[in-house]
């Protein structure tokens, strides 16, 4: 007799979970009836949380402006050679110390320029010549005519801006310094390409002063720039517009007027007044990264990022101080041509109260 028949084994099969099953009853919150977790309040928006917010995207917008700044501020630092940087005094740190800073405007123009006189390739003078003295209290400013006849060192008597056609930045440092026993303790060399970039990155300038009617560099028909500009009446430029204004030689609106280099300059200290203008305007904040970027591409100097801020910073707190200008004796018909002579004892005193600003 055989023993009992073992139980039949089963085989289990689980069927896969449905989507909706997977981690318990997906549906379970929505029945009617059905207990629902507490979900998360959320914060409400209070005055005090949106001006946290607005604090730090203003902060990021600066720093974002600041490294911009900064990056190329030592990219163009790069661009003045180092004969310059040699014959440089040195020292001076605005806006914290007494810093005199020399501006040289060259007259090379950009290749396709037809304005009449303009050089766009190999030796260029410099189109303009201003001392700044800027930091440490001290606040002014000194032009010097371009048609000032003065001794340039190696190579005797020429008008001024024949020094840095002969020997760039480094000789017409040393020809200012001899001229008027002062020191230069850094320079800025002005990009007339990079110039009108900056101006359209402010959104244009405000400028307002006598009638101007010219035409630059063979006017539109030529490709360059025609101006009419009411006497009195302020108006809005471009970059291109401004930079034409501060190049102006022939004035059809004041023919029969003596319009000389001087007359230039104040058109061009009125542009950097302007500019100055433009850059204390609240609107400009929005454009900031764009102007921190293309200021030290139009202004190429020896300083670095942290100095050159410095000197916009005490340009931008100090005022706008009238702008002395270099005066001699007119002499026509030498030599040179049509130039001012500037005794010694007229040299040093316009550097004394030069200094003493």
């Amino acid at each position: 007799m055989s023993g009992p028949e073992p139980p039949p084994s089963y085989t289990k099969y689980r069927a896969r979970p449905r989507l909706l099953d997977r981690g318990g009853d997906a549906l379970a919150p929505f029945r009617r009836g059905a207990r629902r977790e507490p979900t998360r309040r959320r914060r409400p928006v209070t005055v005090r949380r949106v001006l946290k917010w607005v604090v730090v995207a203003i902060a990021a917008w600066l720093a974002l402006s600041l490294v911009l700044f900064l990056i190329s501020a030592q990219i163009e630092r790069s661009n003045v050679d180092d004969a310059a940087k040699k014959a440089l005094a040195g020292g001076g740190t605005p806006p914290f110390t007494a810093t005199t800073i020399l501006f040289l405007g060259s007259d090379q123009r950009p290749k396709g320029s037809h304005e009449a006189g303009a050089s766009t390739s190999g030796p260029s003078r410099s189109d303009s010549i201003l001392l700044m003295r800027v930091g440490g209290g001290h606040n002014a400013r000194l032009s010097i005519p371009r048609d000032t006849a003065v001794n340039v060192p190696g190579h005797g008597e020429q008008k001024i801006n024949a020094a840095y056609a002969f020997g760039g930045p480094a000789l017409a440092i040393r020809t200012v310094e001899h001229l008027l026993g002062i020191d230069v303790n850094h320079v800025v060399l002005v990009s007339f390409t990079n110039f009108p970039k900056l101006i359209d990155a402010m959104g244009g300038i405000d400028y307002r002063g006598a009638c101007v009617e010219a035409r630059v560099d063979g006017g539109y028909k030529r490709g360059g720039v025609t101006l009419h500009i009411p006497g009195g009446k302020q108006v809005h430029l471009n970059g291109k517009q401004a930079l034409a204004l501060s190049r102006v030689r022939e004035n059809t609106c004041r023919s029969g007027r003596n319009e000389n280099e001087l007359t230039r300059e104040r058109r061009q200290q009125r542009i950097i007044s302007a500019m100055k203008s433009r850059m204390t305007s609240p609107m400009t904040f929005f454009r900031l990264p764009w102007i921190s970027w293309s200021a030290p591409r139009a202004l190429q100097t020896d300083m670095g990022g942290p100095s050159l801020l410095g000197l916009f910073a005490a340009m931008a707190t100090s005022g706008t101080p009238q702008t002395r200008v270099l005066r001699g004796t007119p002499q026509v018909g030498t030599l040179l041509g049509d130039v001012q002579t500037v005794t010694p004892a007229q040299a040093h005193a316009a550097a004394r109260k030069f200094l003493n600003g």
